[in-house]
């Protein structure tokens, strides 16, 4: 080395550089993947009872949105741990992110908040959420029609929480679970499903390909298949809906279309997808977009 020159540290100032490395499907590996993905990315106002192995008689619950987005808060009055999907920060691996932030209100006390989840320190083992759940719970989600959840015994709230509360729920929209992953939403004068489905991407384009060639793709009169849009590693087809149908009305035709589904996808691993299939597929793959 010549005079003068000067050697790189790569652990300048003490501190190593931590290699992100971008997990496509987070939650693969649980029982609960779609719902978590559903709560994560659509989902408005929305509770569920965490199965946390190490938690002891201590109660958790999983909600789609905390006040001001935060990651995770303990309630002062009986110490209920409430962990939030829909936050304001995020590393390449999101279970990482919830697992830290539910490692983190195991050991805080009553009232206090995690406002953003610890997305830049090292990786360490036992800190996802597959580490630190039950991985073959589901989920039994409670859906609410606005975010008075978020206060407790009638409390009036105050300062950001207040308005963080009517800022919320003037933008929910009406939203009702169909069966697991499948959630029916009115958003203005238009309805749609949107529907997560644990299966391989491809596989699931191939089924979906084959119910468009025979004309089953649809839920029926007044539905139309829209596309499907990429979230967290799973394809979450979308069916534009009739609005002035209520919800509970295309229940039985998504449990009849979740059966000719589950039918196609059987049948790919014993026929291939003949011509008009695959030109199906393909027009399939045209109206795709990603969410990540």
């Amino acid at each position: 080395m010549g005079k003068g020159a000067r050697r790189k540290n790569p652990q300048k100032d003490g501190r190593r550089k931590v290699r992100d490395v971008f997990v496509a499907r987070p939650f693969e590996g649980l029982a609960a993947e779609p719902e978590l993905i559903a709560l994560r990315e659509f989902v408005p106002s929305a509770t569920a009872a965490l199965a946390v192995r190490d938690a002891g008689d201590r109660t958790v619950t999983l909600a789609s949105v905390l006040p001001v987005a935060a990651a995770a808060m303990v309630r002062a009055e009986n110490g209920e741990i409430l962990l939030g999907m829909q936050v304001q920060t995020r590393s390449s691996d999101v279970s990482r992110d919830l697992g830290r932030a539910l490692r983190w209100a195991l050991d805080a006390q009553p009232g206090q908040v995690l406002s953003v989840p610890d997305t830049t320190s090292e990786p360490q083992a036992g800190e996802r959420l597959q580490d630190l759940l039950v991985p073959d719970a589901e989920l039994d989600v409670e859906l609410h029609s606005d975010f008075g959840w978020w206060l407790q015994d009638d409390a009036q709230p105050t300062g950001e929480v207040a308005m963080s509360l009517e800022r919320a729920n003037a933008a929910i929209m009406p939203t009702e679970r169909l069966r697991p992953g499948a959630y029916w939403t009115l958003a203005g004068e238009k309805a749609h499903l949107r529907w997560v489905w644990p299966a391989d991407e491809n596989r699931l384009l191939q089924a979906l390909a084959r119910l468009s060639a025979a004309g089953e793709l649809s839920l029926g009169e007044g539905s139309r298949y829209a596309g499907s849009f990429r979230a967290h590693g799973l394809l979450v087809p979308v069916w534009d809906l009739d609005a002035e149908a209520h919800a509970r009305e295309w229940s039985e035709p998504a449990e009849q279309l979740a059966a000719r589904l589950d039918k196609a996808l059987t049948s790919l691993d014993d026929t291939p997808l003949d011509a008009a299939e695959r030109r199906a597929r393909d027009g399939l793959v045209g109206r795709q977009l990603t969410l990540r």
